[in-house]
């Protein structure tokens, strides 16, 4: 983002390969919230109570991977700092509190970089669309589960577009491939328990099933809707409610009949050093889209769930029209 002649650049979302495009001579000073400065014990209580953000001096001793570990409060109890910050003022513009506003917005860290007086020759990073999507570790931890125990999470976000992507983890699979999980995100199922698909059940059955195996991954994947969003989901069971089934439904309202990228799973497994997985599917996409993303599917394992009167259809149409695998 640019405020006059001021570029603003998330810490968090700002790979190594921006800053040097932007700031080549490591010059950038570093914008934190108000209350991010007082949890690291910089600014005076009057600046925190003000709620304005705090500038931090760049030393010579703070790389990009320092001032990100700054801006990460998960690192607070592990981080050593090899030198002193630096508060230079508190940030009173109202630009920078709108700045910081906009990150906790994006959900990420209300920590910026600050460059001033960039030229307008300058400009900004082409987001990537069409290649390979990449994948970052933006915080873990454990999670104990119900009927499954002890688990880690490990969040991560989607440099194209800042979505957030969890992977639980569980046990450990030694020298045999893990069992792996593809499961995109679905609130109606995975939450509220809703009888019109099988997304609930499948989650938690494959939990049990990696578990039971002795370890492997479920990598949760935000594709709301077989990737056309909540509310269009919404819309395609209005259409349901009418009739069509749910490859028509997508299509009445512009869609595909699935929306769904598996280069993002495949950028995760690689974060979490897997080359290869048993994949637990019916869909043949999935196995396509992993393959074709480079992770080697050794086995595809069944999962299925028993039918209700309310998703039969739904199943059916998986089947006769998606092509979904007994």
């Amino acid at each position: 983002m640019r405020i006059g002649n001021l570029l603003i650049l998330s810490v968090e979302a700002a790979d190594d390969e921006t800053l040097a495009r932007f700031d080549s001579e490591s010059r950038a000073t570093v914008l934190l919230s108000a209350e991010r400065a007082a949890a690291l014990g910089l600014g005076n209580r009057r600046e925190s109570a003000s709620g304005h953000p705090v500038v931090i001096r760049r030393s010579g001793w703070m790389t990009p991977a320092d001032v990100r570990a700054i801006a990460d409060a998960g690192q607070d109890f592990d981080r050593f700092t090899p030198g002193a910050l630096e508060p230079m003022e508190s940030c009173g513009f109202p630009e920078a509190g709108a700045a910081i506003t906009l990150a906790r917005l994006a959900g990420l860290a209300p920590a910026l970089w600050l460059l001033e007086g960039t030229s307008d020759a300058v400009e900004a990073k082409t987001v990537w669309v069409d290649g390979a999507p990449e994948a970052i570790v933006a915080a873990r931890a454990r999670l104990p589960i119900a009927d499954v125990g002890d688990a880690q999470v490990v969040a991560f976000r989607e440099l194209a577009t800042g979505d957030a992507h969890l992977a639980i983890v569980i046990g450990q699979w030694g020298a045999i491939p893990p069992l792996v999980r593809l499961h995109s995100e679905c609130l109606t199922g995975d939450v509220f328990g809703s009888l019109k698909c099988d997304c609930g059940p499948q989650l938690r059955e494959a939990l049990r099933l990696i578990e039971s195996s002795g370890g492997g991954i479920l990598l949760y994947l935000r594709q709301e809707g077989r990737g056309i969003g909540l509310i269009n989901k919404i819309r395609a069971y209005a259409l349901q409610d009418r009739g069509l089934d749910t490859v028509d439904a997508n299509r009445r309202l512009g869609f595909a009949d699935d929306e769904r990228d598996y280069g993002m799973a495949a950028a995760m497994l690689r974060a979490l050093k897997v080359p290869e997985v048993r994949l637990l599917t019916n869909n043949p996409a999935k196995v396509e889209g992993l393959e074709s993303a480079g992770i080697a599917v050794v086995e595809r394992v069944s999962h299925h769930m028993p039918v209700n009167p309310h998703n039969a259809d739904y199943i059916s149409t998986k089947k006769s029209r998606s092509g979904h695998l007994d």
